[in-house]
């Protein structure tokens, strides 16, 4: 793998990767690099067939602050501020450019554990929204702050969170901007998980995502395509779309490990491809 890129930092250890952003001294804020970035990340990740899982966190004091507002606004100024629809097209482009890295998150085949420590705000839950699995620090201040910077919130949280937390809460945090902490989050289900401090945040991720890495690769692929299918369509849609996968995958190698072994009552040993 790619061990170097401007703004993440990628470690692997056994199955599990862990990507940091890596830009401490801004407290994380997103800057063009983190955008560009993002998508050549996840890419490694999902072509590193040795990878079962990976997490994203933060180095420094904060997860991330969000956009670098100054930083953007100095480098597409001209963008930003188009006078006619030829010019403005640009903007859409480039909008449509940034989301491309936090889908590949969403999308990506393997699992994604989020874990947040201090603050997360507007696009940092944007990133958040994008995980499998979310968790957090007690000190953690999580907002979707757009609208006090006189911006709709345009890189994924208006649209996944609902799926999340439910319009109300989803709507409570866009049309206020306000900040809620750890605690909040867990009661309203954006987190599943709350750590008293950083190191036992990491730890934590680590371990769930350990356990994913031990379960056969193609199910956990499995599970993710279904869930994310089913994200936006009705029970029966989803109860076609999961049929159809297994009747496609489910006579795996690491099934037939699993006969096996039931049978010779001893435990399975998984010999997926990716090992």
């Amino acid at each position: 793998m790619k061990t170097k890129f401007e703004f993440f930092e990628i470690e692997q250890e056994d199955a599990v990767a862990t990507v940091y952003l890596n830009k401490p001294e801004k407290r994380n804020a997103m800057d063009w690099s983190f955008w560009r970035d993002l998508p050549e990340v996840v890419a490694e990740i999902n072509a590193e067939k040795s990878i079962r899982a990976f997490i994203i966190a933060g180095r420094g004091k904060s997860f991330s602050t969000g956009l670098d507002l100054s930083q953007f606004f100095q480098e597409f100024k001209g963008v930003f501020q188009g006078e006619i629809a030829d010019h403005r097209e640009k903007l859409y482009k480039l909008i449509i450019d940034m989301q491309k890295g936090l889908n590949e998150v969403q999308n990506s085949p393997k699992p994604s554990i989020i874990a947040v420590h201090k603050h997360c705000i507007g696009g940092g839950l944007d990133l958040m929204a994008c995980g499998d699995i979310r968790y957090c620090t007690t000190d953690a201040m999580i907002s979707l702050r757009e609208a006090k910077v006189a911006i709709v919130a345009d890189m994924g949280s208006l649209n996944r969170l609902p799926g999340i937390i439910g319009q109300g809460h989803t709507r409570e945090l866009a049309l206020t901007g306000k900040d809620i902490s750890g605690e909040e989050a867990l009661q309203m289900g954006l987190v599943t998980k709350v750590f008293d401090n950083y190191e036992d945040l990491i730890v934590g991720a680590k371990k769930t995502a350990k356990e994913i890495a031990d379960n056969p690769a193609l199910v956990i692929r499995g599970v993710k395509a279904v869930m994310n299918y089913c994200m936006d369509k009705s029970v029966n849609d989803g109860l076609q779309f999961v049929a159809a996968w297994n009747t496609g995958f489910l006579d795996s190698h690491d099934f037939r490990e699993i006969i096996t072994a039931f049978h010779e009552k001893k435990r399975p040993v998984f010999n997926s491809l990716e090992k």
